[in-house]
C-alpha cells in the first residue's frame, strides 16, 4: 500500500458489532490507504454508530466491490495522533477534495 490515493474503489465496507444489540451492521464510506492500513473519515465524529461501535468493540472485518463482497478481520480504532490527522487529511483532500471528520483506521 502506498501513501497515493490510487485505489480502484471507492468504498470500503466495514462491518462493526452493535455496542447494544451485538448484531453486525455494515456500512459503505471512503477510505484512503497508509502505511498497510485503511482511514475512513467520519462526517458524523464520535456520534457516528460506527464509530461507537468501534469504540465499545475493535474487532471488525472489511471487505471491497459491493455489500456482499467476501471480508477478512482487521482492528478498528479512532486515530488520535495530531500528525497522522494532518497526512490523512492531505490524502483524503487529494482524493475525494473532503476531509472534515473524524478519521479512523481499519488495520488489517
Amino acid at each position: 500500500m502506498s501513501d497515493q490515493p490510487t485505489q480502484k474503489n471507492d468504498f470500503i465496507y466495514v462491518t462493526t458489532i452493535g455496542r447494544r444489540t451485538g448484531n453486525p451492521h455494515t456500512i459503505e464510506i471512503w477510505y484512503v490507504e497508509h502505511n498497510g492500513a485503511y482511514y475512513l473519515c467520519s462526517e458524523g465524529r464520535s456520534n457516528a454508530d460506527f464509530v461507537k461501535n468501534i469504540r465499545h468493540n475493535p474487532a471488525v472485518t472489511y471487505g471491497f466491490g459491493g455489500w456482499d463482497a467476501p471480508h477478512s478481520p482487521a482492528t478498528g480504532r479512532i486515530v488520535e495522533e495530531t500528525d497522522l490527522s494532518v497526512v490523512l487529511a492531505r490524502l483524503f483532500d487529494a482524493r475525494y477534495h473532503w476531509s472534515d471528520g473524524l478519521f479512523v483506521e481499519i488495520k488489517p
